[in-house]
């Protein structure tokens, strides 16, 4: 039995013959008409859907033709195309052994070609250590992505001479992080590359001074939740430790202090009126500052904010 299936179109599409709103589309014949007229708008209208039935998300992604979308993270942003290994024909049977040769022979100019070239080579081999880097971080998409273009930036400028991939890679995730106020500091991209902190920084000048970026003000209160989760403070003592954060920056006594010293302290200063006390030893090194530093810093927040906690222990919250 034939059955034809009827499809209703958006009632934005007209009749061009009596201008009503009643087309539809016969997906067996492939003809567009007007159930008003009878008028064919179309004939023969090619199906734009896939040929197959399918009851489940994998099974409709094992079945797709499409590839995977372009990518700047890709040396070739995803659009390569290599002769494959297997020494097969369109229909599947194996290659006899002079066409097998003359493959070989295809498959290794093909690798040799300018597609392959210096340039290539380096933004394979930068790609490679970025994501490795950012599988050690749990870096997001984004963040790779700005990453990974600043990166390509730099290597048209030619800033790569005389410099090492991994070192500009690093300094451009460093970059990438400052850019999307991502809380990662230079400490954790060393810990994970195998570089010194004082190498990426350099590094990292030579961008900004090069390509003329423009970084925004790292902003200490994103930091105040890694540390607390680290040592283990509730979720009332990160909020009184934003708002401390918050109320240094209204005043203007937060400029020229490292925001991960300054996040430090105003934790611990709000674990202390919380009741949560926690050592400064410990917020140090979940900081990944010194002990002195945090120990400074808490001096002066209790010295600059004394009026305020004296009259609200609370801090107000700043919008």
């Amino acid at each position: 039995m034939n059955i034809h299936r009827m499809t209703a179109l958006p009632v934005s599409d007209k009749c061009p013959n009596c201008g009503k709103r009643t087309l539809i589309e016969d997906s067996n014949t492939g003809e567009l008409s007007c159930t008003n007229c009878g008028f064919v708008v179309t004939e023969r209208k090619t199906d734009e859907g896939p040929e197959w039935r399918s009851f489940s998300e994998e099974n409709n992604t094992e079945r797709i033709r499409t590839g995977a979308p372009t990518s700047i993270l890709y040396r070739d942003m995803g659009l390569s195309t290599v002769i494959g290994r297997s020494n097969r024909d369109a229909s599947g049977r194996a290659l006899g052994s002079p066409m097998r040769t003359t493959v070989d022979r295809l498959r290794k100019w093909d690798a040799r070609s300018p597609a392959f070239g210096s340039s290539e080579r380096n933004l394979s081999q930068a790609m490679s250590e970025l994501d490795k880097i950012a599988d050690k971080l749990s870096v997001s998409e984004p963040v790779k992505e700005r990453a990974a273009y600043i990166y390509r930036k730099a290597l048209e400028r030619g800033l790569l001479r005389g410099r090492s991939i991994s070192g500009i890679i690093a300094a451009s995730l460093y970059a990438a992080f400052r850019d999307t106020e991502t809380p990662r500091t230079l400490k954790d991209i060393a810990a994970v590359s195998n570089l010194g902190k004082k190498d990426i920084a350099r590094d990292y000048r030579i961008l900004l001074k090069e390509m003329d970026l423009s970084m925004p003000v790292a902003d200490a209160a994103k930091n105040v939740s890694r540390i607390a989760s680290k040592v283990g403070m509730s979720e009332r003592a990160v909020r009184r430790a934003v708002d401390i954060v918050r109320l240094t920056e209204k005043r203007e006594i937060s400029a020229g202090k490292a925001p991960m010293g300054l996040a430090a302290a105003a934790l611990y200063l709000a674990g202390t009126l919380e009741g949560e006390v926690k050592t400064q030893k410990d917020i140090a090194a979940a900081a990944g500052v010194t002990e002195v530093t945090v120990r400074n810093r808490y001096k002066g927040l209790r010295t600059d904010l004394a009026d305020t906690l004296e009259k609200d222990p609370t801090p107000p919250v700043q919008n």
